[in-house]
């Protein structure tokens, strides 16, 4: 049976599909997944055992989306069964193109009039049950079997000692990003138990570079500052050898999520009831209640961030030794 999924663009959204993408393969053992999508998510998914295929969709860098769109679904060809985890038209226009038949989609204006199956989905929910309600809609089979932990098929490196990750960043903008200093400071406060390594992408190798001045300003030196120096296998391999971790809303939180590495997860302007860790029994959220959050924006609105600013490293510490650190 061959199966299209075209995957979430950011890596924590395509982390959190993975209990959906289990559920089809649960019930379709033979299966052969193909899997198309941005680079990232690509690069995290293409190891699940069951995908014959994995494609970076690069069709918007043409200069003619939708002719672009349509040569890749001919080139792609049909399948039993197509499904996209984004509610964007190029999306339904791709398996619509395919010739597919039977074609899932969250209920969209331009979902309804190209797709088969196109339901409605409760938003105010975990986005991996979102996820995993579009995966298992008419098919009463799935809906008695329980959604699964967040999955990932990349081995999780071994460290000699334990380990520490910190996450300062976070792609989707800065309101989501709490302080370098403040995260020095709890990382300095476990030092003496943990290794550090502090994890960023290529656009984070400043706001790293400020935490690691700040640990060394604390005499603290045995951290690796790995920010700009993994790829996404490397970056998942790492995270999920790590003994406890220290993040923001973000991809890698996901990732921790992922390997059931015990997590400390500090949200500002987002929503925790939707996008925090999915499963994982040694997680802790930092958060403060605020008259204008979550207000979803990539930039505090208001200028004063102050469903950031506000959150102490003490709290954070605390949340730590309640994880039994």
């Amino acid at each position: 049976m061959r199966i299209l999924i075209i995957l979430p663009n950011w890596l924590g959204d395509a982390i959190m599909a993975t209990p959906a993408i289990e559920l089809l393969a649960k019930f379709h053992p033979d299966a052969r997944f193909t899997f198309l999508g941005s680079y990232i998510s690509i690069e995290a998914l293409k190891h699940h055992p069951q995908c014959e295929r994995a494609i970076v969709d690069e069709t918007k860098k043409s200069s003619n989306r939708l002719y672009a769109t349509y040569k890749l679904a001919r080139s792609l060809g049909e399948f039993h069964l197509a499904l996209t985890f984004r509610n964007q038209v190029y999306s339904s226009l791709l398996l619509r193109f395919t010739g597919t038949v039977v074609c899932l989609a969250k209920r969209s204006w331009h979902s309804i009039f190209l797709l088969s199956h196109t339901p409605q989905i409760n938003s105010k929910q975990h986005l991996a049950l979102q996820y995993s309600e579009l995966a298992i809609i008419n098919n009463d089979a799935y809906k008695n079997n329980a959604i699964s932990n967040l999955k990932l098929y990349i081995t999780k490196e071994e460290f000699k000692k334990p380990t520490l990750g910190i996450n300062a960043g976070a792609t989707y903008g800065s309101a989501k990003r709490w302080y370098p200093e403040k995260f020095a400071h709890v990382a300095s406060a476990f030092s003496d138990t943990f290794d550090i390594l502090i994890f960023g992408g290529p656009n984070e190798e400043e706001m790293a570079g400020d935490i690691e001045q700040h640990l060394m300003a604390q005499n603290v030196s045995n951290y690796t500052n790995l920010a700009g120096k993994t790829n996404i296998q490397e970056l998942c391999a790492k995270i999920g050898g790590c003994s406890l971790f220290i993040t923001n809303d973000s991809g890698p939180m996901h990732v921790a999520a992922a390997y059931q590495v015990p997590t400390v997860a500090i949200f500002g302007p987002t929503k925790h009831e939707e996008t925090s860790q999915w499963m994982n029994e040694k997680s802790k959220i930092v958060r403060h209640n605020m008259d204008c959050s979550p207000c979803m924006k990539r930039e505090c609105p208001l200028q004063h961030h102050e469903c950031m600013t506000t959150i102490t490293a003490d709290e954070v510490i605390d949340a730590i030794k309640e994880l039994g650190f």
